[in-house]
């Protein structure tokens, strides 16, 4: 039961839309009709710059943190807990309750605080991957599925439980599959790359 009303809980707290609240609250538009028409930090980035952009990144590390956080503190096993409630957190930021299941954002950054909450060294090692990809190629869509694709391996690397590589699995499966028009993009040569800058470009 426990168990239970945890997953609820944390699907309830990855499914508030940061960047769509914020946007809203504070330039009075709908991020899903501007830029890409994507609710993450990513759209909200391009489209508003980095004064809205950085905290909805941070907003949605912390809505898959904290989940996998209280699941490896207060369930167990840990790491099952973990990604139990991190994963229910990572469904709720893609299909949101609280924009009636609407599209939602592409869980990067939400996944990311999962891993930060239940393989710490995994997500570091990760981030890497992304920022190292992101600083080459300017292209953020690449970066974030190569660092998808690097968290299995590195799960494995550390020796993570196979729960936790399984799941790491899962979530590169997900990000290449959100990701998929970007994929598109990428091998016609169409894909924007990221500017520091207030642009329109889509994410």
């Amino acid at each position: 039961m426990a168990f239970l009303a945890l997953v609820v809980l944390c699907y309830l707290l990855g499914s508030c839309p940061w960047g769509y609240w914020l946007v809203r609250l504070l330039k009075h538009e709908d991020i899903r009709k501007v830029g890409s028409g994507n609710i993450g930090a990513t759209n909200v980035w391009r489209t508003y710059g980095r004064g809205l952009g950085i905290p909805v990144v941070l907003l949605d590390v912390l809505k898959g943190y904290v989940p996998a956080l209280l699941g490896m503190l207060f369930l167990s096993p840990p790491h099952l807990a973990g990604i139990c409630a991190g994963g229910a957190a990572m469904l709720g930021h893609w299909r949101p309750v609280f924009l009636r299941f609407a599209k939602g954002g592409k869980m990067v950054a939400t996944c990311g605080g999962v891993f930060f909450g239940v393989a710490f060294w995994v997500a570091i090692s990760a981030g890497v991957v992304w920022l190292v990809t992101f600083l080459l190629v300017r292209y953020a869509s690449l970066a974030s599925i190569l660092a998808g694709i690097a968290l299995p391996v590195f799960a494995a690397l550390y020796g993570y439980p196979l729960s936790v590589i399984v799941f790491g699995a899962g979530a590169a499966a997900a990000i290449l599959f959100l990701h998929r028009t970007n994929l598109r993009r990428l091998r016609a040569g169409t894909e924007n790359r990221f500017h520091f800058r207030r642009t329109a470009a889509s994410a």
